[in-house]
């Protein structure tokens, strides 16, 4: 037994005494923790090769000392003094804190925004109504990928993911009109490893980066834990900026390295990019040498026209857009999948380093998945959902329109509208708002200079149409209140 390795009996001690220290030395020192078995009388004098009386004798100085205790009919247990917590010891773990750490905790809107509580109205959600997902058809994929693979799926799989998903994948974003022939898929936890991978295996600190202005917090947020420097494009009412777009690029030619964009369903924003701007937008890039990075957030949610095929659909046999994909904000957010999609020797790349960071995607929710996809399950579903989701962008835009004050509104569908007040400061109306009992996600946090405070996103989708009317309508008041304080 490892614990009494390091006894050796000596012929000048009593054998007894030698035991009896070498075991209240280990319990003092914290080695055999509290409550931990001992061996028996007789498997200790077995393991020491001595009488079986001097390790008896032991144990009762012991037990007499307070070291150790016996339960009749299961044994002999260290009653641990502690001494070990006696000393203290404190590391100052906020000198030790890095910058990618700072910066997470400081961006951490789960931490830093008002949390959400049963009696509130949420406007800050943005993920599907799980009330909505066919739960039985997942377990029949469930049931099915198991008796099918098995074990398989229950061990260690490719960095890369699971073969089936991939094909599939690659079939799917070919009728989005992407040609994936010299292209290959990296299956992610999600969006947000997807980015995180890419921006890792690419960038390095105080390389320079241009995305849309307002943008996804949590890309700011990895973003800025690079250390990258975010050269901003402004998006208003009229889409994006294109005039400001090209001023950037002028100005820092040769400097940027990638354009990460978001063209449908933009967050915050709601805007889904026309088939015009996508073009424009990708031969600029391509004129300037800059690849893009292309989020595409909800692309499948397009309620009122056919669908608009993806800036990746642009670059047929070149290679200077990487897509990410995730069924997240519509489906199963809970299993954590997503994709890239991209030159093939890119994936190679991001593969590797893949495999350096989590090794693999559980196997088991990719086959699940799967499955699920390749029944039928997901257009089923699709069908169901763009009617239900669609309707609740409609009432909540109308909402927003008749109850509250506003500059402008933006969004074209998906989950969530976004809303530019008169001069009024987003982080004072939520605080009137929680009053209430309504809360939002104000919408400073997805600006790259942290301005704009007079804009907010509400999220709708797991509201009911009482409750978007309702909270709505508090909205709209306290903008009021606001503008026209009591004397």
């Amino acid at each position: 037994m490892l614990l009494f390795s390091n006894l050796k009996i000596n012929d000048n001690d009593p054998i007894y005494t030698q035991i009896k220290n070498h075991i209240s030395d280990m319990i003092s020192k914290g080695l055999i923790p509290d409550k931990s078995k001992l061996p028996s009388t007789r498997e200790l004098s077995q393991i020491l090769k001595v009488s079986r009386n001097s390790v008896v004798l032991a144990y009762e100085e012991l037990k007499s000392d307070g070291y150790i205790y016996s339960v009749s009919g299961k044994g002999t247990f260290a009653n641990s003094k502690k001494d070990v917590a006696k000393s203290s010891w404190c590391v100052n773990w906020n000198n030790l804190e890095n910058n990618y750490s700072k910066t997470a905790t400081k961006m951490d809107i789960i931490k830093n925004e008002i949390s959400w509580k049963s009696n509130l109205i949420s406007f800050k959600s943005i993920s599907p109504d799980g009330s909505m997902f066919d739960i039985d058809e997942l377990k029949k994929s469930f049931l099915n990928r198991i008796s099918l693979e098995g074990d398989k799926l229950l061990n260690y799989g490719y960095a890369q993911g699971y073969k089936p998903l991939i094909d599939y994948l690659l079939e799917y974003m070919n009728k989005k009109g992407v040609d994936t022939s010299n292209k290959d898929i990296l299956i992610t936890n999600g969006f947000t490893e997807g980015l995180d991978i890419i921006l890792s295996s690419f960038t390095s600190p105080g390389d320079y980066i241009i995305c849309e202005n307002p943008t996804h917090n949590t890309t700011i947020k990895i973003m800025k834990a690079l250390n990258l420097n975010i050269i901003n494009v402004d998006i208003d009412e009229n889409g994006l900026n294109f005039n400001m777009l090209e001023e950037k690029l002028s100005k820092y030619k040769y400097k940027i390295k990638f354009a990460y964009i978001t063209p449908s369903y933009h967050n915050p924003t709601g805007i889904v990019m026309s088939p015009e701007s996508r073009y424009k937008f990708y031969n600029l890039m391509k004129k300037n040498n800059i690849a893009i990075i292309e989020d595409g957030f909800n692309e499948e949610l397009l309620y009122s026209s056919s669908h608009i095929f993806p800036i990746a659909s642009l670059d047929n046999l070149n290679n200077g857009v990487l897509y990410i994909g995730s069924f997240s904000k519509i489906l199963f957010p809970g299993l954590r999948i997503g994709w890239v999609l991209a030159d093939k020797n890119v994936i190679s790349k991001l593969e590797s380093v893949k495999r350096c960071k989590t090794i693999h995607v559980s196997f088991l929710d990719q086959g699940i998945l799967y499955d699920y996809l390749y029944n039928g399950g997901f257009e089923k579903y699709m069908k169901k959902i763009r009617k239900f989701y669609g309707d609740k962008f409609n009432f909540a835009y109308e909402c927003a329109h008749k109850y509250i004050p506003n500059e402008y509104i933006l969004g074209d569908g998906g989950l969530h509208i976004f809303v530019k007040l008169k001069n009024i400061n987003c982080r004072e109306l939520l605080d009137k708002c929680y009053e209430k009992g309504v809360i939002f996600m104000p919408g400073d946090i997805f600006y790259v200079n942290d301005y704009k405070h007079d804009t907010l996103r509400l999220g709708f989708s797991r509201l009911s149409f009482d409750d978007i009317e309702k909270g709505i309508k508090v909205i709209g008041q306290c903008v009021r209140d606001i503008e026209n304080p009591k004397s």
